[in-house]
């Protein structure tokens, strides 16, 4: 890690809002709820901004279930925005409370204050749910690319803390493996970009192999809740996804491992009809995880 790699880090996270915009073509859904409520959680780095989206309807108690959700932006931007098209579609479809989480990365903060300020913040909208309007006894993780990372993490973390339970993990194109030496694997995440993600969100070597840091290379994937793992077919981060599924089988967790073909890591972007179906299998999965009957049921 050098004084030039942050510097490259801090300037994608900067231009991220100006240059992130995969998700507008697929908001389906959603476009009519209010702006999120602005929370903030305590964790142990600090107090972390949460974006909370409420569905427009709930049940009897108004305490719907809660997905926890962590954007991507390969570990340096540090833009929840970037999956508010993902967020506002799932409160919509599936009748669920979606907190977009505003984790720490790079420069600003290194691995692991990310993985554990998610782990925080869901441990503490799962035991006190009601305190901010959601069922927290229904709480499911997600994530893409980066956040997939981190939800898988934060998974893993309830599992070894016995704190809370997951109904259900949702990973998205993740990046599950940052020990493994880079495969010259071209394509949106290229890797000369693999590579500055680890020097500047994982400069310890040494830890690049932690459960909490490389999911796939964890001993043991037992006890993790139902998974939705989704893959593009061209994406260069597609074996970690592939694998992940595959260990979480072996260890008889139940997986749907869905790959979408012949796209790069923007795997819902290129085809919007086959991303509206996608989407709709995962806002499926997600009601059938939280106990919800699916409209006209």
């Amino acid at each position: 890690m050098t004084l030039l790699d942050d510097a490259q880090a801090w300037l994608m996270q900067k231009s991220a809002p100006f240059t992130v915009r995969y998700g507008e073509p697929l908001r389906f859904a959603g476009q009519d709820l209010p702006a999120p409520e602005r929370l903030r959680v305590p964790t142990r780095h600090g107090d972390v901004r949460v974006d909370l989206h409420r569905p427009q309807d709930t049940n009897s108690d108004g305490t719907p279930p809660v997905v926890v959700h962590f954007h991507g932006g390969a570990f340096v931007m540090r833009y929840p925005e970037m999956d508010d098209w993902w967020c506002r579609y799932l409160a919509a479809t599936a009748g669920v409370a979606v907190a977009n989480v505003d984790w720490s990365v790079a420069p600003q903060a290194r691995y692991p204050v990310g993985q554990e300020e998610g782990d925080d913040v869901a441990a503490e909208l799962a035991t006190h749910g009601a305190e901010y309007g959601v069922d927290g006894r229904r709480l499911v993780v997600s994530g893409f690319s980066a956040g997939g990372q981190v939800a898988a993490a934060v998974c893993l973390m309830a599992r070894d803390h016995g704190s809370y339970a997951p109904v259900l993990q949702v990973l998205g194109v993740p990046a599950l493996d940052l020990a493994s030496p880079v495969e010259d694997r071209p394509g949106m995440v290229g890797p000369d970009l693999r590579r500055l993600v680890r020097r500047v969100y994982f400069p310890d070597v040494a830890r690049r192999r932690e459960p909490y840091a490389s999911p796939l290379l964890a001993d043991d994937l037992s006890g993790l809740p139902p998974t939705v793992v989704m893959t593009g077919g061209r994406d260069a981060l597609r074996p970690d996804g592939d694998r992940y599924a595959a260990r979480l089988r072996a260890a008889g967790v139940e997986v749907l491992h869905h790959v979408t073909p012949d796209v790069d890591h923007y795997f819902l972007t290129d085809d919007p009809v086959r991303a509206r179906v996608t989407m709709a299998m995962v806002a499926e999965r997600v009601r059938i995880a939280c106990g919800l009957v699916a409209p006209g049921r």
